[in-house]
């Protein structure tokens, strides 16, 4: 019976993923090419206005000329651009029925995910507690690497494609059982930390 349900989780989770991909990798690219489109405007006029500049908290303008905007010495936005578009070719190939076997192909794009939500979390906390202002087309990006760096984990660790080590079976259980409350959990955390940090702003 457990073999059956855990079947039957993997069917549907394979179902949903590549639409997890695309959907979500297309949101990313969008909100990554319009912050080129908004840097290269201001390149070519500094008095320019930015679409996301809504309030002095609110403002890609506060976040887009940082030195955490370039963290690698170009436009963060161009690291989106590659990256979600590698992210929509992999869900692309999966609702046209490519069955990839190789294990070298799903852990690299793994780590390609392992990076993306590393380096959001690293930019929401310069973002936040750092820069003192939240641009929305980067938390546009932030919203949708986290679910395609949590879906793609469990995803491979359903398909076999990863491991973890012995004797964390449970861990693995727990994970699977309470995806969506856990993705839930990481949303509302950055929730809160943006609420208390600009409390004065908002009126909490």
């Amino acid at each position: 019976m457990a073999k059956k349900v855990a079947s039957t989780k993997q069917a549907k989770l394979s179902k949903y993923f590549p639409w997890l991909l695309v959907g979500g990798g297309s949101l990313g690219l969008v909100a990554a090419f319009v912050l080129t489109l908004e840097k290269i405007a201001l390149l070519k006029n500094p008095e320019h206005v930015l679409s996301c500049d809504i309030n002095p908290i609110v403002a890609c303008g506060s976040v887009i000329n940082t030195w955490q905007a370039s963290a690698f010495g170009f436009p963060n936005p161009l690291i989106g651009i590659f990256g979600f578009g590698a992210v929509i070719v992999v869900g692309v190939s999966l609702l046209a029925g490519m069955d990839i076997k190789k294990v070298w192909y799903w852990r690299t794009f793994w780590a390609g995910t392992v990076f993306g939500a590393g380096f959001i979390h690293w930019l929401a906390f310069q973002s936040i507690y750092r820069i003192g202002a939240l641009c929305p087309y980067c938390m546009v990006v932030w919203s949708v690497t986290v679910p395609i760096f949590w879906y793609t984990t469990l995803w491979l660790l359903r398909a076999g494609y990863l491991k973890l080590p012995s004797g964390y079976g449970k861990i693995q259980d727990f994970m699977q059982r309470n995806h969506f409350g856990l993705l839930l959990a990481w949303y509302l955390i950055v929730f809160f930390a943006i609420m208390n940090r600009f409390w004065y702003f908002f009126g909490f």
